[in-house]
């Protein structure tokens, strides 16, 4: 029997999104890279994406803190993303003649689960080297402008 791979997870439950809008964001990010996922999250304009991008920073802060792994929040990948159908409000709106129609605010519960990219080992970020700044060329030559041929036809 194999052994089961070390995975970190963060649950947000009770979330005021429909689960329907949720999974559509979520499928957006399932299998990434944290950096790329974090990426796409951000320029997400869904609501559910704010709340997504929270859950998966509560992921990757749970895996940076957790003292048997010491995983960098970099080297993490989006193992599995999965959005449940939490409690349903029902609220009434009142309607002409009488009436009334029902309103569902739809909950959901968020998990995420992140795992470590493959073929990153732990290894501690180096300091970034210094880069000397780019200079101008200033021997460049002017560049020699095309005649036409309608000017070369009346130069004739």
């Amino acid at each position: 029997m194999t052994a089961a791979r070390p995975h970190v997870q963060s649950v947000a439950k009770f979330v005021r999104v429909s689960p329907r809008k949720a999974r559509l964001v979520a499928d957006h990010i399932r299998g990434r890279s944290v950096p790329e996922a974090r990426t796409i999250l951000a320029f997400m304009t869904r609501a559910a994406a704010r709340e997504i991008e929270k859950v998966l920073r509560s992921a990757i802060a749970n895996a940076e803190s957790n003292p048997n792994l010491h995983w960098n929040g970099d080297d993490l990948a989006v193992a599995a993303v999965f959005v449940d159908e939490g409690p349903t409000i029902k609220r009434f709106r009142a309607r002409a003649r009488g009436r009334v129609n029902p309103i569902f605010k739809r909950t959901c519960h968020i998990t995420i689960r992140v795992d470590k990219l493959e073929g990153v080992e732990a290894t501690p970020k180096a300091p970034k080297a210094e880069v000397a700044p780019k200079t101008k060329k200033t021997d460049s030559k002017p560049k020699a402008k095309k005649a036409s041929k309608k000017r070369e036809a009346v130069a004739s």
